[in-house]
């Protein structure tokens, strides 16, 4: 990749465990890999600046001020006192284009920085706030008739994403991760969207780092433990399974934990894992199920196959795009469907043993270094935007 373009690159997470954070530290990875100009904007624990070789990182500290988003990940409303240092570093970077990764703290001073500094703008979707939003709300209104907390979270949800929308229109090119959303964004900003998907290391997360031998069917799940996820949805999976030798292998943290805890009767919880435990974790299932509706892409699907286990995922959002029905896995129309395919998987071995060798074969084929060369052919598409169209939005 010659003359590659400058990207001042600004991640509202970074360090976090969660899909946005890790899609941005493997972009991280992959400007160093290739020896790209590459400006990383991002929180940390104190405000630091480095550069090592052709990757400046810049690391701002968020201040006491800040809105507590989910696990680990804040909103600092006075993030602007950063502004001065950031006009000086982005004129001493002088990048080609800025790419923020939604209308976070650091987005929006990306894309402020990108306004008044006359820099093209990449934004890139990493997570449906409209639908974490309506999730989140409905638990909160638990008291109130279900006909009005669905009519206040259908209300939260359309109004939350016409403002989402809104900042999107303000990007000259936008990246989303699967199809329905590539779909939504040009319909709504009427700009040009590419796909960005996600890619999977195929050498850490592997079948071969199995190691259980006591025949116990393992059902596992990694993610956060929140509404939005609906895995207050394997309870009820639970109730349906077949008598025999089977159990839940839950992995992650978040509030509904306490509440699996009580409901979940074989499980067991391993909180937040990393690297190599989280890899043996993947091995050691045999089925993954993940009952979420609202994940744009599913990191943590793409993670499973790579480790041989085949996937029961819904049919919303962008787990049905890296599930093959049938082959990899089963995409589940409805709830009833959902635990007709995880009770077939389980009853048939032979089925399950060719999805297992199934899910690793297509998983080997995800790589984010294909991710990211068409990631970089849509800055170099930002480019060719005529300055007039650019300020549109």
């Amino acid at each position: 990749m010659q003359s590659a373009p400058r990207v001042a690159f600004f991640a509202d997470s970074f360090h976090e465990v969660n899909g946005g954070a890790l899609t941005s530290r493997q972009l991280d990875a992959f400007a160093r890999r290739r020896n790209l100009p590459f400006l990383s904007v991002h929180s940390g624990p104190e405000t630091t600046t480095k550069t090592e070789g052709s990757i400046t990182t810049m690391e701002l500290e968020r201040g006491p001020a800040s809105l507590t988003i989910d696990d680990g990940l804040k909103f600092d409303p006075f993030l602007w006192r950063y502004m001065r240092r950031m006009v000086k570093a982005v004129r001493q970077f002088r990048p080609d284009v800025i790419h923020v990764t939604g209308p976070s703290d650091m987005g929006i001073l990306g894309a402020s920085l990108a306004f008044h500094m006359d820099i093209p703008l990449v934004a890139s979707w990493h997570t449906n706030l409209h639908e974490f939003a309506a999730r989140r709300l409905e638990k909160l209104l638990y008291f109130m008739p279900a006909n009005y907390r669905a009519i206040a979270a259908g209300l939260t949800e359309r109004r939350t994403l016409d403002g989402v929308a809104s900042f999107y229109k303000f990007a000259s090119v936008l990246l989303a991760p699967n199809p329905d959303l590539i779909d939504m964004l040009r319909a709504r900003t009427d700009k040009p969207v590419f796909l960005m998907q996600r890619g999977v290391d195929t050498e850490l997360y592997n079948p071969n780092k199995r190691f259980r031998q006591d025949g116990a069917f393992t059902l596992g799940y990694v993610g956060r433990l929140r509404p939005e996820k609906n895995v207050r949805f394997l309870a009820e999976l639970e109730q349906h399974l077949p008598d025999g030798n089977h159990r839940f292998l839950i992995v992650g943290e978040g509030s509904e934990r306490e509440w699996l805890q009580r409901n979940l009767r074989r499980a067991e919880f391993r909180g937040v894992l990393r690297g190599e435990e989280l890899a043996a974790a993947y091995a050691n299932m045999d089925l993954f199920v993940f009952p979420s509706t609202t994940d744009t892409f599913g990191n943590v699907i793409q993670e499973a196959l790579a480790s041989g286990v085949c996937a029961v995922v819904t049919n919303e959002g962008g787990p049905k795009f890296l599930v093959d029905s049938g082959v990899t896995g089963h995409v589940a129309i409805n709830d009833r469907d959902f635990i007709r395919g995880v009770v077939d998987i389980m009853s048939d071995p032979e089925k399950h043993r060719r999805m297992r060798t199934a899910a690793r074969l297509a998983a080997c084929e995800a790589s984010w270094d294909r991710v990211f060369e068409k990631v970089y052919s849509a800055y170099e598409t930002c480019l060719t935007v005529p300055e007039s169209l650019r300020k549109a939005g």
